[in-house]
Order: structure tokens, then C-alpha cells, then sequence
């Protein structure tokens, strides 16, 4: 592909139609961390900051934030969601906290945004909760790992969750 799907032969912005495209399973699977000190992931854990259980919570954004995507990313379809599933894990050797999401529909467009859109939420969810206690913390390397379905086929980037 060598061109932009969302912007047409006039350098104008729209949405990809996919109205003639098949409808077929889509799978996404999405990563990214929260690096903080030790401390502070240590709080976490222990369940010892003031908003609450911080992994619990940042679970649920993560679920909610997919399901919105396109009210987020403005060229973004509307998408029946069929699974998604949204894992924080504690790491004491980043140290912080790793968050991936996994997303399937069965459709005519992908859920790699939706993804990406909930690790994302999920990440800014656990610096919210912790900020009082570090306001240091670094949301980094949100990325795509792999997605299956649809006329581009598979793509792996690195095996997932």
C-alpha cells in the first residue's frame, strides 16, 4: 500500500469505506508499560494508595476506553465488540506496571485502534491513581504486537500476551 487510506486523491480527510469488504474475525493484541520506582509500584501492590485498587481499575478503563474508540479517533468505525480482555501485570524488574489488551470482533475492519486505545487509557488510568505518590512515572512503548483477520492477513510484531 502506498498510499493513506483516510485521505483521498484531493489531500481531503474521511473515513475508509468499507461497505464491499468481508466481514471475517479480527484479533489485535496490544502492549505497553508504566515505569515508576519501586516504591511506588511497591504501593500498588500492597493496595495502600488512596484512590483504590489501582490494577483493578485500570483494568476496567481499558475495557470501557475500547468500546469507545471511535467517540476518541476521529476516522475510527463504530465496531461491535465481541471480546476484549485487558491484563496489568507488576513487574519489579522494569519497574512498574505492563498492560496488554486483547480485542476481536467479527467484522469488516480491524480493532487494532481499540487495542492500542486500551492499553493507552489503562496506562494514563494507573499514572492518575499513583500520581500522588510519583509524579515521575513514564507511560512508554504502547505499541501493537499482532493482529489476525482481514485482507492485509497477519501481522505479528512481536508474539503477544
Amino acid at each position: 500500500m502506498d498510499k493513506l487510506t483516510h485521505v483521498d486523491d484531493t489531500g481531503r480527510v474521511g473515513m475508509v469505506d468499507v461497505g464491499g469488504k468481508p466481514e471475517s474475525e479480527r484479533i489485535a493484541i496490544a502492549a505497553g508499560e508504566v515505569v515508576m520506582r519501586p516504591e511506588t509500584l511497591a504501593l500498588i501492590q500492597a493496595g495502600q494508595l488512596k484512590k483504590g485498587d489501582v490494577l483493578v481499575t485500570a483494568q476496567l478503563a481499558g475495557i470501557m476506553a475500547a468500546k469507545r474508540t471511535s467517540e476518541l479517533i476521529p476516522l475510527c468505525h463504530p465496531l461491535l465488540l465481541t471480546h476484549i480482555q485487558v491484563e496489568l501485570y507488576p513487574d519489579s524488574n522494569l519497574p512498574g506496571v505492563r498492560i496488554a489488551a486483547s480485542v476481536r470482533t467479527t467484522g469488516k475492519t480491524g480493532v487494532e485502534m481499540e487495542a492500542l486505545t486500551a492499553v493507552s487509557v489503562a496506562a494514563l488510568t494507573v499514572y492518575d491513581m499513583a500520581k500522588a505518590a510519583e509524579k515521575t512515572m513514564r507511560i512508554q512503548n504502547i505499541r501493537l504486537l499482532e493482529k489476525h483477520g482481514g485482507l492485509s492477513g497477519d501481522v505479528v510484531n512481536e508474539a503477544g500476551a
